[in-house]
């Protein structure tokens, strides 16, 4: 038992009780006391994005007279409170929940209520002069602001976080690509020596992969600016204004300096969360290309004596409890978790997308937790790749020293003396431990200068413009 001073509310089930001192109510209450599951709460940028939503829904309400200024204000300043995380401890029940998300949408109101009705020097737990359900959530549905909270959630964090991350990975590859660039190595396919390649070139191919990640992004986000809002219940618009949407989203986007718009189809914008599907996709796309990067960098700066050696990377801390002075690629290794990470979340949110049955999808709490989780772990992770990893990569000579060794360097007699008298070459370079250049000059008929032009392995990265 706890001496903790508690208050009783009452609803439709009856009364409850609750700390004295709670920010939120009687609705919140019972929810956190039916969903002890897993300690998870919504994430921070969900709720920021709900409370910029709930400010927005207040003011609209006020430019549409349906409150009256002294409660739309202090709505909206209490929302704003919300959004800055001033009440985050207040915020309780776990990610777990009801599939719409409508008891974080009425611990939402409830807080907004109680805070609302301090400020107009009333108590918490009065719920007057303002309602979180008549007041707070006049307008709304859990239906439409739960998946609208989602979408601006993540057209923040994208924009915020994870764009600029991409953005200076990219140019920190671009950088090495260019330092790199008369640096010769031996190409591999299948893990088995191929033609020659400069290293240069191998981050240039990285550089374009997260471009290329990062452009998939942007147009994810566009699908994410069309948002629910205005479709309460279930896509018809019941019991709401009908300039109520566009009004409230003009608030947000003049605070946030964003794009939101109303959805042209309700009916498919509530049923499904076809565009969160997607930018999930599209970070899981990202994710794998992450991840053979990282791995690629780690068989690069394999060794120090037995292995690849061709690149070294910043040495971070000690790698082993038993080996002393052992060194391991610990970015390289958070890239690949954090991709698999993400790839786990991808197919959470797939699964999520197929529970829309009928007018409503109920899997939204659970899609948010997935979709925010992934942005920021990739977020973080990319600009720790960047500016811990990548930056500090030095080529060594052991790449440019064994392209001479490579058999695939006598790939283009092939054109002079056909496949089958180069097979022929290569077998017994390789049989008699010689190069290809040694076994070519005694064999091959042609002539010094047509071997070292032949055989220029510079001239074989430099067929492409």
């Amino acid at each position: 038992m706890t001496d903790e001073p508690t208050r009783n509310e009452h609803d439709a089930l009856g009364e409850f009780s609750l700390p004295a001192d709670a920010m939120y109510g009687i609705a919140t209450a019972r929810a956190a006391a039916n969903f002890t599951v897993s300690g998870l709460r919504m994430p921070r940028p969900f709720i920021a994005a709900l409370g910029q939503l709930k400010r927005g829904a207040a003011l609209a309400n006020k430019d549409l007279e349906l409150l009256d200024p002294p409660r739309a204000d202090a709505i909206a300043a209490a929302a704003q409170e919300v959004a800055e995380g001033a009440w985050d401890d207040a915020f309780v029940v776990d990610v777990f929940q009801t599939g719409s998300g409508t008891s974080t949408n009425m611990n939402a109101n409830e807080v907004i209520a109680n805070r609302a009705n301090e400020l107009l020097g009333g108590t918490r737990g009065s719920y007057a002069p303002i309602h979180p359900n008549d007041d707070v959530n006049r307008g709304q549905s859990s239906n439409d602001i739960i998946p609208t909270a989602l979408h601006l959630a993540a057209i923040v964090e994208l924009k915020i976080n994870l764009l600029p991350a991409l953005y200076r990975l990219e140019a920190s590859f671009q950088a090495k690509a260019a330092e790199f660039d008369g640096v010769l190595k031996t190409g591999r396919t299948h893990l088995m020596d191929a033609t020659p390649i400069r290293l240069g070139q191998e981050f240039t191919g990285y550089a374009g992969q997260v471009e290329r990640a990062r452009r998939r992004l942007v147009f994810s986000g566009e699908a994410l600016r069309e948002v629910a809002l205005g479709g309460t219940a279930v896509g018809t618009g019941v019991n709401t204004h009908a300039q109520f949407a566009p009004a409230a989203l003009g608030h947000v986007n003049r605070i946030l300096r964003l794009q939101l718009r109303e959805t042209s189809n309700h009916f498919q914008a509530q049923s499904t969360m076809d565009a969160v599907v997607e930018t999930s996709g599209a970070l899981r796309v990202l994710a794998v290309s992450l991840m053979k990067v990282a791995n690629d960098l780690r068989l690069m700066a394999s060794g120090p004596r037995a292995g690849f050696g061709e690149i070294t990377l910043p040495a971070l801390q000690p790698g082993s409890s038993i080996m002393p002075g052992k060194v391991n690629p610990v970015i390289p290794e958070m890239v690949v978790q954090v991709g698999a990470q993400v790839i786990g979340n991808d197919a959470t949110i797939g699964i999520c997308g197929q529970w829309g049955f009928f007018e409503l999808n109920t899997m939204w709490p659970v899609a948010a937790k997935n979709l925010l989780e992934s942005i920021q772990l990739l977020s973080r992770a990319s600009t720790l790749l960047a500016g811990t990893c990548v930056d500090g990569i030095a080529a060594t000579d052991e790449g440019p020293a064994r392209v001479e060794s490579g058999l695939s360097l006598a790939t283009p007699l092939a054109e002079i003396l056909g496949y089958d008298r180069t097979s022929a070459l290569v077998k017994e370079a390789l049989a008699s431990h010689r190069t290809i250049r040694e076994v070519a000059a005694e064999q091959s008929g042609l002539s010094e200068d047509e071997l070292r032009r032949v055989l220029d392995p510079m001239r074989m990265t430099r067929v492409l413009r």
